[in-house]
C-alpha cells in the first residue's frame, strides 16, 4: 500500500483518519470491512473497490461513479437486493489479486467530488440496513495500519498527528537524539520521545534493569523479565522498538574515551546523578556547540512532619546560550555513604521531570509557541510553583 499517496491525497487521508480500512493496490482503492446485510438477513462485511485516477502523486476527481464489490449482494432487512445501487453481478478479475463479484451504480447529480465523497456514499447506502438493526455496526474500524520503512520512522502510521492536521509541524521534531541515563527520568523521556518523528534515538547506559527500577519507570515488567537482569538499554530498546524503528542501544557508560559519540546529535538529554559525570558531559557538549537539556530532581524527607519536599529542574543549553549552566546546575558528587538516603526517586516526579524537558525541547524546535525563551525552570511540589528563569549570556 502506498502510504505516501494516501498521506498526500486529502480525500484518501481523510478516509484513513476517519478510521476506514483503506488500501491502494494495483491502481485501485479498496475499502475493507464494509458492513451489509445478505439475502439471509445476516450481517456481513465486504470490500468496496474503485479505480483510481491520479494527477502526479495525488488523487484526481473520480472519472466514474461506478464501484465494485467483493462479497454477496447487499440487501434490505427483508432479503431483497438494494435496487438503488444495482448494476451488474459477475465474477470478474480486475487484476491478478482483485476479484470482484458485483458492480454498483449510484450517481449524484454533479458526480463525486473526490474519493472520500464517493466511497462514504456507497458505504452509507450499503450499510443502512445493518445499521438500522444495530447502530454500532460501522466500517470505521480504526484498524492499525503498518508503515513502510522508507516512509516513516514508526512501525505503524502516525494517525494521531494526521487526524489533528499537525504532521508538518510534527516534522520539526525530526532530530537525532541521545538520552544519557535510563533511570526514572530517562526512561520516561524515551517513552515520550518514541512517539515523535525523531530520526534516531540513541540510548546510553551501563546499568542492569533491576527490581527497584521497575517502580520508577514506565510500563510493568513481569517478575520473569526482572530475573533476566537485562541491561537497561536492551530492556527499553526491545519495548520501544515496537513503535519506533530507529532506537539504538549503547551498552556502557560514557567516559573521556567515548565522548566523541555525542558529536553529531541535534539534542542530548542528560539524566545522570553523579555531578562529576555531568560536568564531563556538559563541558564536552559546550565545547562542540551541541544543544542539550539537563534534568535534575531533589527530594528530601522532612524531619518534623515526615513529608517529602521535591523540586524538579530542567536546564537547556545551546551553542548561543551556555554560560548559565555552572550557576544553575550542581556538578558535585553526592557523598557515597548518603547516596541511598538522599537520592529519592518517585515515578510521578520522574515522569513530570521528563514531560517538562520534552516540552522545552519542543519549544526549542518551534513545535510549541515560546514567549518566554527560558533556559532554566523548576517545579516545587510544596508550593505547586513552576518558575522559569530567563538567563542572559
Amino acid at each position: 500500500m502506498s502510504h505516501s499517496l494516501i498521506s498526500r491525497s486529502p480525500d484518501l487521508k481523510k478516509l484513513r483518519d476517519e478510521g476506514y480500512e483503506i488500501e491502494v493496490r494495483a491502481g485501485h482503492l479498496l475499502v475493507h470491512s464494509v458492513p451489509y446485510v445478505n439475502s439471509r438477513g445476516e450481517t456481513m462485511v465486504g470490500t468496496l473497490v474503485s479505480s483510481l485516477i491520479l494527477s502526479g502523486d495525488i488523487t484526481a476527481r473520480p472519472d466514474t461513479h461506478v464501484v465494485h464489490f467483493i462479497g454477496e449482494h447487499p440487501c434490505n432487512l427483508n432479503g431483497t437486493q438494494i435496487v438503488q445501487i444495482k448494476n451488474a453481478s459477475n465474477v470478474t478479475a480486475l487484476t491478478n489479486d482483485i476479484v470482484i463479484h458485483h458492480s454498483f451504480s449510484n450517481k449524484p447529480l454533479d458526480g463525486y467530488r473526490d474519493y472520500h465523497h464517493k466511497m462514504t456514499r456507497y458505504i452509507e447506502v450499503i450499510g443502512a440496513p445493518a445499521r438500522s438493526r444495530d447502530p454500532a455496526v460501522t466500517a470505521q474500524t480504526f484498524r492499525p495500519v503498518a508503515a513502510w520503512p522508507d516512509e516513516s520512522v514508526f512501525r505503524y502510521v502516525d494517525t494521531a498527528s494526521s487526524r489533528a492536521g499537525i504532521q508538518a509541524i510534527a516534522m520539526r521534531l525530526a532530530h537525532r537524539i541521545a538520552i544519557i541515563g535510563l533511570g526514572g527520568t530517562g526512561s520516561y523521556l524515551l517513552d515520550l520521545l518514541a512517539k515523535t518523528p525523531a530520526t534516531e534515538i540513541h540510548l546510553f547506559d551501563g546499568d542492569v534493569f533491576m527490581q527497584h527500577n521497575a517502580f520508577r519507570a514506565p510500563g510493568a515488567p513481569s517478575l520473569a523479565e526482572l530475573e533476566k537482569r537485562t541491561s537497561k538499554v536492551d530492556h527499553f530498546t526491545a519495548i520501544y522498538s515496537n513503535m519506533h524503528a530507529h532506537i539504538v542501544a549503547h551498552n556502557g557508560y560514557l567516559d573521556e574515551k567515548n565522548l566523541h559519540q555525542l558529536q553529531d546529535f541535534d539534542i542530548v538529554f542528560i539524566c545522570v546523578d553523579r555531578g562529576s559525570v555531568r560536568r564531563m558531559i556538559t563541558e564536552a557538549l559546550v565545547a562542540t556547540g551541541r544543544s542539550f537539556i539537563d534534568v535534575g530532581m531533589g527530594v528530601e524527607l522532612t524531619s518534623e512532619t515526615r513529608e517529602l519536599l521535591a523540586v524538579c529542574r530542567v536546564t537547556a543549553v545551546t551553542a548561543a546560550r551556555h554560560d548559565h549552566i555552572a550557576s544553575r546546575v550542581s556538578m558535585a558528587d553526592r557523598d557515597e555513604e548518603d547516596a541511598y538516603g538522599q537520592n529519592i526517586q518517585i515515578a510521578d516526579l520522574n515522569a513530570l521531570n521528563a514531560v517538562l524537558a520534552v516540552i522545552k525541547w519542543k519549544k526549542m524546535c518551534g513545535f510549541y509557541a515560546d514567549e518566554e525563551g527560558e533556559h532554566h525552570s523548576t517545579y516545587s511540589t510544596s508550593m505547586n510553583l513552576l518558575t522559569s528563569d530567563e538567563v542572559s549570556t
